[in-house]
């Protein structure tokens, strides 16, 4: 076995003065291997001088020139760019020799297998020790962490990057994962994530086992109890699970979720190496597509894909989702109930029962709704105006006292105001309500003019009313009716006088009052 033999240590020896016998005795090799390298080297004319400063391989192909060489019938792999490419963030050996494969197949060139390709760049692969088997039970537990390895976002205006975070939840029985990308790390961006894994589940498990990141579990002492954040407590009650951290600094004790996020950068993020992308919902469709993908991919040591193992034994087993998924919220204390019955929040005004008036309450508030609290009973709730609405009340008629005068504003309660008032001014409300294609548009220009009664008698704004209708104005509004109060029009002799009726001029003129004679005929 000529090929084991160190040649440069074989001449090393002999230019140190120690003969053939001895150099086989000392380095425990047969005399005649020691005889075929000291030959080869003579016949060569390769002496110690010669490769003193070589390489051993080198020196072998110099004694021994052309042995053990042959011509692969494999296409060679670009092991310079494969050594570049294993540089990157999540590419392995096996990511690179599946790609090896789909470029020889475009090709049509014969491919060696991975065995092969690992062996040919062997002094790039890092040998670890194996961990223990645990054994898992289907439909009980869910590991959950951050991916180190990040993704980027690039601005299509300005091309700048933004950081993507990588939320990754694994099912221990089924290794079934999930991957779910996200702007930051905070606490809200955390519960959301598993919101949107237990709906890509289809059910709940039981225990939900964390890394102890500060989002989560505010105190993991190595005795006594664990302290967790509220909120992460609420939500993972919403499911019916409970929370429970691995040890700190113990990675086994989750050892599924960690194997997923490495296999998450070779899948997801060195799978998308290549791509840009400008949005997140871009790349959540992406990456929802590689972990897909991820999920099919046959086991290596067992029938099965991890998609076919959940499918089967796994999801039959979850917990039912909870009728209404869990919705992030947030507090706000010490709120003054106002004496009209409200609590502003925002540039809007939420209806309280009207027998809390002058008291604080509390408001829990969602994304899409606002809760009102006293101690631990709650008052009320409203769905959140948009964003875009300002000055809105919102009002439940439960809310207000007993009572027609409590009632919210419709069109049947606008017109009985107007006939209080008289028909001019229910004609005039009639006119409004016509005008608009939905009667709830022409409550807030039909009170304007009804409230003008604050300033004015009932009896003035009847008159103006009728004014306006005599003037055949086609849809009187306060901007109609207000001119009219404001120059006293409603005072004069015509107002009174019913539709039709003859001017002061056809009835005999003018007629000077008491006052003007008595005064001497001057004004």
């Amino acid at each position: 076995m000529v090929r084991k033999i160190k040649a440069k240590l074989v001449l090393q020896l002999r230019a140190e003065g120690l003969s053939g016998r001895a150099i086989a005795a000392s380095q425990r090799i047969s005399r005649n291997s020691v005889a075929a390298v000291l030959e080869a080297a003579d016949s060569a004319g390769v002496g110690w001088d010669d490769i003193k400063d070589r390489p051993e391989a080198e020196v072998y192909s110099m004694v021994f020139p052309g042995r053990g060489e042959h011509e692969s019938v494999y296409a060679q792999p670009d092991f310079e760019k494969v050594h570049k490419e294993l540089a990157r963030v999540g590419v392995t050996l096996k990511l690179l020799h599946g790609e090896y494969l789909d470029a020889c197949a475009a090709g049509g060139e014969p491919a060696m297998g991975y065995d092969r390709f690992c062996k040919s760049y062997q002094h790039h692969v890092l040998v670890t020790g194996l961990a223990s088997r645990v054994g898992h039970k289907a439909g009980q537990t869910v590991e959950v962490d951050w991916s180190g390895p990040t993704m980027q976002l690039a601005d299509a205006a300005t091309g700048e990057l933004r950081t993507v975070y990588l939320f990754v939840g694994c099912l221990p029985f089924s290794r079934y994962a999930f991957v779910e990308p996200a702007l930051d790390m905070k606490q809200d961006t955390w519960l959301r994530a598993h919101v949107a894994m237990f709906e890509a589940f289809g059910g709940s498990v039981p225990r939900v086992v964390p890394d102890n990141l500060k989002t989560g579990v505010i105190k993991h002492p190595a005795e006594g109890e664990i302290v967790l954040n509220d909120a992460y407590r609420e939500m993972a009650a919403h499911y019916s699970a409970a929370v429970l951290p691995g040890r700190v600094k113990k990675p086994k004790d989750k050892p599924s979720v960690e194997n997923t996020v490495s296999h998450v950068a070779t899948w997801v993020i060195a799978g998308l190496r290549d791509q840009t992308f400008t949005t997140l919902p871009e790349l959540k469709a992406a990456v929802t597509e590689r972990v897909a993908a991820y999920n099919a991919e046959p086991f290596q040591k067992r029938a099965g894909s991890r998609a076919s193992a959940f499918a089967a034994e796994e999801k039959p087993l979850l917990r039912p989702l909870p009728a209404v998924p869990y919705e992030i919220n947030r507090w706000i204390n010490g709120r003054r109930v106002a004496k009209n019955g409200h609590i502003t929040f925002g540039k809007n005004f939420y209806s309280v029962p009207y027998t809390h008036v002058g008291a604080k309450v509390d408001l829990r508030l969602t994304d899409t709704l606002l809760e009102v609290y006293r101690g631990h009973e709650r008052l009320t709730s409203h769905l959140l105006a948009p964003e875009n609405v300002v000055n809105e009340y919102r009002t439940h008629d439960a809310d207000l006292p007993a009572g027609p005068g409590y009632r919210q504003w419709d069109p049947d309660r606008v017109r009985d105001w107007a006939t209080r008032i008289g028909p001019s001014a229910v004609t005039v409300v009639e006119r409004i309500f016509e005008s608009v294609p939905v009667a709830e548009q022409g409550l807030d220009p039909a009170l304007a003019v009804l409230r003008l009664t604050r300033r004015y008698s009932g009896e003035r704004v009847e008159a103006a009313c009728r004014l306006a209708v005599a003037g055949r104005v086609r849809s009187p509004r306060y901007a109609h009716l207000r001119p009219i109060l404001e120059t006293g029009q409603d005072k004069t002799p015509a107002a009174d006088r019913p539709p039709g009726a003859g001017t002061a001029e056809e009835s005999g003129g003018y007629v000077r009052g008491a006052a003007y004679y008595a005064a001497g005929g001057t004004r």
